[in-house]
């Protein structure tokens, strides 16, 4: 598994409200459900840039993305 999951850990018990206990297989998902989110971001944005007739994908593609997915998410 990748070094970042340790802060990734830190970081959801530091936004949760109260004591929070996560234990390795939530870890490991919640790791795959923001490894998902990011391919996401990064197909969306190679769309929008494909529509803009750009060869590459710039900051201001995945910006425009990010606020579509978060509008999106359930």
């Amino acid at each position: 598994m990748l070094n970042k999951a340790p802060k990734l850990k830190s970081t959801i018990k530091m936004k949760a409200k109260g004591n929070v206990n996560v234990r390795p297989a939530s870890e490991a998902m919640i790791e795959l459900i923001t490894l998902l989110f990011l391919s996401n971001l990064a197909e969306e944005a190679k769309a929008n840039a494909f529509e803009e007739k750009s060869a590459t994908i710039r900051a201001h593609h995945v910006k425009a993305v990010s606020k579509m997915l978060k509008k999106a998410r359930g």
